[in-house]
């Protein structure tokens, strides 16, 4: 991986670690089918005016079937079932529970290639696993009604970004623009029908509406932009590391704005999850100018 893809990773992480904060500030007000159809919509007409000005084309009549897919399972489902757990967990908790992504994507990757996994990927599946228990058992927000519920989403949600990376490496290749701009209409479009049975339950403030905003245009459309490009530079299982360093500005946003308690069991076991996840992907990171394929 070279230097420069690193710092897009990084500032990634910053961005999706600032994500948790916001849907924890937002949820609680505008409940998650709200919050995620605004969190759509104002990334989907972010991007269309950056698609205006950069003359980039769409193509809806060849590529509709591709964006919805990957909205739905890259944007929608994870969006959604994310932002219902935001209204019981901490935006630490919840971070660290994004991390198992990489996992998932590698553990669907090989059901779907038919490969059998090696010990070192059962060693980082059994890691990650502890991680995830250890913050679950000691972690007070775990005892909050509904926590149980709120973490098996946010799993899901984690599932999910594992299928949209394995979808993403056998799908036709597309302008990583096209991806994300595409994938947030269809996503937009599908949480649509959730809104009659999840009205938001408040009124919301400007500053609830200005986290809403920051989550559409900064978390989700500059950061897809980002992510996309990563996979076109460095793969799909490479790209999704970028959740190694989530769980950091997580914990950092979370402790920093919302004042939540970080105990030891958060910083271990997110250490846990990192390091089962490194196992499972094989990620060795490569510095310094990408290596040229041999010639044929």
């Amino acid at each position: 991986m070279s230097a420069s893809n690193l710092l897009r990773l990084v500032f990634l992480a910053s961005i999706w670690g600032c994500s948790f904060l916001f849907m924890r500030i937002a949820a609680p007000v505008l409940g998650p089918a709200v919050m995620i159809e605004y969190r759509l919509l104002s990334a989907a007409v972010f991007l269309a005016i950056v698609g205006a000005l950069l003359k980039k084309p769409l193509h809806l009549r060849q590529h509709w079937k591709h964006y919805l897919v990957l909205g739905c399972f890259n944007s929608g489902l994870p969006f959604l079932l994310f932002a219902y757990a935001a209204g019981t967990l901490s935006a630490s908790l919840l971070s660290v529970l994004n991390a198992t992504a990489p996992i998932w994507g590698a553990l669907i990757s090989a059901a779907w290639s038919r490969h059998m996994v090696s010990g070192r990927v059962l060693l980082g599946l059994a890691l990650g696993t502890c991680g995830v228990a250890l913050l679950v058992g000691f972690d007070h927000v775990s005892a909050r009604p509904g926590a149980a519920l709120a973490i098996a989403a946010a799993l899901f949600a984690s599932f999910n970004y594992g299928v949209a990376s394995t979808y993403a490496k056998s799908a036709k290749k597309i302008d990583p623009f096209a991806n994300a701009h595409g994938s947030m209409w269809a996503a937009a479009l599908m949480v649509l029908p959730a809104l009659p049975f999840f009205p938001a339950p408040g009124v919301p403030t400007i500053g609830i509406m200005g986290a809403v905003l920051a989550l559409g245009v900064v978390c989700s459309g500059v950061a897809y932009l980002l992510y996309f490009r990563l996979i076109a530079d460095v793969g799909a299982t490479s790209a999704l590391t970028v959740t190694f360093l989530t769980p950091l500005f997580g914990i950092l946003w979370g402790t920093l704005f919302l004042n939540e308690i970080v105990g030891w069991y958060t910083l271990v076991g997110a250490a846990v999850v990192i390091v089962g996840t490194a196992l499972v992907t094989g990620f060795r990171p490569h510095f310094g100018a990408p290596r040229k394929a041999p010639a044929a």
